[in-house]
């Protein structure tokens, strides 16, 4: 039968392609995690992380400035925490004068409107390297919980606009609800790592805190990577316990639960685009295999397309760079 429909006409030009486009990939979905380290006017790049770095405070709150100037309207916080401050039950997570509180106010202070949503797990401040409180060589889940909802006040108090529980302990997004709202703190959101994988994506960015894990893995409480049911089974777990926003951890090789999870839940959903999956553009960039911004851009676009409201990336900057062009 001769076609009636012909599909390409909707595919002749630029013009036509931009008019009929499903998906448009802008500044304001991205958020773009922030590593801070003790000092002033330091920046190392992080070598696993071409064009990340660490950063002290004071060149935070100018980087921050900067994103906000791009079209950025959130980061998400992560601090390298001395080993001299590091145990076993994370008490530093919740000093008022610690790194992650000073700057959260600093870049308050300085670009208010800027979301502020610093990580909420104790790896960063174990001497383990877990993301919850260690005994006998297992991580205990009911104490961890206590710890996070001490660390997720103290933000508030800080002045963050969102607290990022990442640990997936059972039952912290009530926890943490509760604790906010008797502090007075009803307006701090909850963004919940919901879905977070036990992936090898996450080497960069262990590097980038000194985060690894001491002993083990972290396999008993994040999730088994060959898993989609329980995926939304979690997320559905963390919206009835009171999270704003939902994360799947990573991102793209899990479109599949991106997409899952979307479907399953009446709440904007997050998506954690992680240092392996950058790292990986970023070397065959190098060898000249891909073509960086168009793989960068396809990428961020297809973690978009699959049901992404707000997508975390390393690639934010040099995305909105482009597309601000």
């Amino acid at each position: 039968m001769y076609p009636i429909h012909r599909n390409r006409r909707l595919r002749t030009n630029d013009s036509m392609r931009a008019l009929v486009r499903e998906t448009i990939l802008t500044t304001s979905d991205f958020m773009f995690p922030m590593f801070i380290c003790e000092g002033e006017n330091i920046q190392i790049e992080i070598p696993s992380m071409p064009g990340i770095y660490r950063r002290s405070l004071d060149l935070t709150v100018r980087e921050v400035a900067e994103l906000w100037k791009l079209g950025i309207k959130a980061v998400n916080l992560y601090v390298k925490v001395s080993d001299n401050l590091k145990d076993n039950t994370g008490k530093e997570a919740w000093n008022k004068d610690g790194l992650m509180q000073q700057a959260i106010r600093a870049i308050k202070d300085a670009t208010p409107e800027m979301i502020v949503m610093p990580d909420v797990a104790l790896d960063p401040y174990s001497i383990y390297g877990h993301d919850g409180i260690v005994e006998n060589g297992q991580i205990i889940n009911d104490a961890t919980v206590d710890a996070l909802v001490r660390m997720s006040i103290s933000h508030a108090e800080a002045g963050a606009d969102f607290v990022a529980p990442s640990d997936m302990m059972d039952g912290r997004v009530w926890a943490i609800r509760k604790g906010l709202e008797e502090n007075n703190f009803p307006n701090v959101g909850i963004m919940s790592y919901a879905a977070k994988y036990a992936s090898s994506h996450y080497g960069p960015f262990r590097d980038a805190l000194d985060s690894a894990p001491g002993f083990g893995d972290k396999k008993t409480y994040q999730m088994d990577f060959c898993n989609r049911t329980e995926a939304i089974k979690e997320a559905l777990q963390d919206v009835e316990e009171g999270a704003d926003i939902v994360m799947v951890k990573p991102g793209i090789a899990y479109l599949d639960i991106v997409r899952e999870v979307r479907n399953a839940v009446h709440v904007p959903v997050a998506v954690y685009n992680v240092s392996g999956e950058y790292a990986m553009v970023k070397a065959a960039a190098e060898k000249g295999w891909i073509d960086h911004d168009k793989v960068m851009i396809e990428q961020l676009t297809s973690i978009k397309r699959a049901g992404a409201d707000l997508i975390s990336t390393y690639f934010a900057k040099e995305a909105a760079i482009l597309l601000n062009k």
